[in-house]
């Protein structure tokens, strides 16, 4: 899965980093790549809560794709 992620220095130092597609999927990091470390990590349980949430009865079929 390819996402776009929007990072930016901090006043404070550091990145702020977010994701448009996710809202409220936000995480930060003292350097780039420790801040694109932690946005895979807030990416991956953003998605599990939502695959959670998801509820479906049995006439429901899931089915994967790719964009």
């Amino acid at each position: 899965m390819k996402l776009r992620v929007v990072l930016e220095p901090s006043e404070e130092g550091g990145y702020t980093v977010y994701v448009p597609a996710l809202p409220g999927c936000i995480s930060e990091g003292e350097t780039k790549e420790e801040a694109l470390d932690t946005i895979r990590e807030a990416i991956e349980v953003y998605l599990e809560m939502v695959e959670d949430d998801c509820l479906l009865n049995e006439k429901s079929e899931q089915v994967e794709i790719v964009i």
